[in-house]
């Protein structure tokens, strides 16, 4: 079965300054800041949420098939998705542009200053969702605010079931912008601070955004997350890490899990347990697609943390 993953594929360049910023900024010449950190620390990793969803659907022997836009830099990352056995037959090349990109710096507070460029990302909406063959699920996740109006309406009319999530493309929507993405989604997903966010902006209540998907899955990092149907709601517990090293796309993992579960009838309470063993197991692991657990392992934690297997 497989899943169309509409959203960014991206390179994420994360630097390490080992001061504080904030030794380094005066705070009454904030108007003519001209400031250079010095970073003898570095690491590219691939990301975007296409990627990242793609990558850990790949780890469960799903079938995922990311659409997006890149530029002339996406060599690497082609090659990459290629030994990972992930097809790129809806990634489209933009020639004279760059794949998006994130530019992180971060000092020992952990504090961040970072700089995106959307790249190719601008020109997503030429991914046509009715260009594609053989889809039984899709999500609509973080892209251009055009691509995501355009592929959430597509997979509506075209009877595709999708997931709809906002992610931090939350800003580039307002309250009737929302509410049609609710009325089009089958499954809306989301962390509690942009829950918050989509009640402030539609004025609806936990319970009519409910009433309107199949269900609203909330997560809430390490308190788990919340599965409301129109039936009632129910706490999906988080899995204990070996170790807490890096949250980046961890969202991303969780979000593979529910895609893998509904593909397979699994149930919504064990899709989004396998949502939560995925998350664990990325927060284990610095970056977003540099984890590496075995099929074995996956089932082996799922067990583990839930008392039965989700593969029969």
């Amino acid at each position: 079965m497989s899943a169309l993953i509409c959203g960014s594929l991206a390179y994420d360049t994360i630097m390490v300054f080992p001061e504080r910023f904030k030794d380094h900024i005066l705070p009454d010449k904030v108007h003519i800041l001209n400031v250079a950190f010095v970073v003898p620390e570095m690491r590219r990793q691939y990301g975007g949420v296409a990627g990242n969803i793609a990558y850990n659907l790949k780890l469960l022997g799903g079938e995922p098939f990311p659409m997006a836009t890149v530029g002339d830099d996406f060599g690497p990352y082609q090659r990459r998705l290629d030994t990972l056995g992930i097809s790129t037959r809806y990634v489209r090349h933009l020639e004279g542009e760059f794949t998006p990109q994130a530019f992180i710096t971060t000092d020992v507070d952990d504090n961040q200053i970072t700089a995106f460029h959307p790249g190719a990302m601008q020109e997503s909406h030429l991914n046509k969702v009715s260009d594609t063959k053989g889809m039984t699920l899709g999500i609509v996740a973080p892209d251009s605010r055009q691509a995501m109006l355009q592929h959430s309406r597509d997979f509506k009319s075209l009877g595709i079931p999708h997931i709809f999530d906002p992610g931090q493309a939350m800003t580039l929507f307002d309250g009737e912008d929302l509410k049609t993405f609710i009325q089009q989604a089958d499954w809306l997903v989301a962390n509690d601070y942009e829950f918050q966010l989509i009640q402030e902006r539609t004025g609806l209540s936990q319970e009519q955004v409910a009433e309107q998907v199949e269900a609203l899955i909330i997560t809430r990092g390490g308190d788990g997350s919340s599965l409301i149907t129109r039936n009632g709601e129910e706490n999906i517990e988080a899995v204990t890490p070996v170790s807490v090293k890096d949250p980046t796309g961890c969202g991303d993992a969780y979000r593979s899990g529910l895609i893998y579960g509904l593909q397979n009838d699994l149930g919504l309470v064990t899709a989004c347990r396998i949502g939560s063993v995925m998350g664990a197991l990325k927060i284990a692991v610095q970056g977003p697609q540099n984890h590496t657990p075995t099929p074995d392992e996956i089932t082996n934690c799922f067990k583990n943390a839930f008392g039965y297997d989700f593969i029969s």
